[in-house]
């Protein structure tokens, strides 16, 4: 036993378990082998096949449905306005499409005057800063 080792593992047993488990695993590649030309043969990913056994695939979710926004159905105006040195704002123009009031903003050098969207029915003190 004092030649063993500090486990008490003899290594002519360490030799022949790692020597056994080699056969066993050359074994087994070569069924694995074997099986994945069987299953290329009728024309299936041999991998995906094999490891489909084990593994279950993931089935697509359906994608959630996409609430329509009040600025997509339209139901709204975009306004320019400017904000005052209190933070309050003023509507300065209101423009029935997004283009529109962009192309009406585009010059604009003014810190202040910006374009948002309302829904109808939203107050213009919603747009006012904190």
């Amino acid at each position: 036993m004092a030649n063993n080792g500090p486990f008490g593992i003899d290594p002519e047993d360490f030799e022949r378990a790692l020597r056994g488990t080699g056969t066993e695993l050359r074994d087994l590649l070569g069924k694995a082998g074997i099986y994945l030309d069987r299953v290329d043969q009728v024309g299936v990913s041999g991998l995906a096949s094999l490891l489909g056994q084990f593994i279950q695939p993931q089935r697509p979710r359906p994608a959630a449905p996409e609430e329509e926004t009040t600025g997509a159905t339209g139901s709204g105006v975009w306004a320019v306005y400017t904000i005052d040195d209190l933070g309050q704002a003023r509507v300065d123009q209101v423009f029935p499409n997004e283009l529109e009031a962009l192309r009406a903003h585009r010059d604009n050098t003014d810190d202040r005057r910006r374009v948002r969207f309302l829904p109808y029915g939203v107050p213009a003190s919603v747009l006012d800063t904190p």
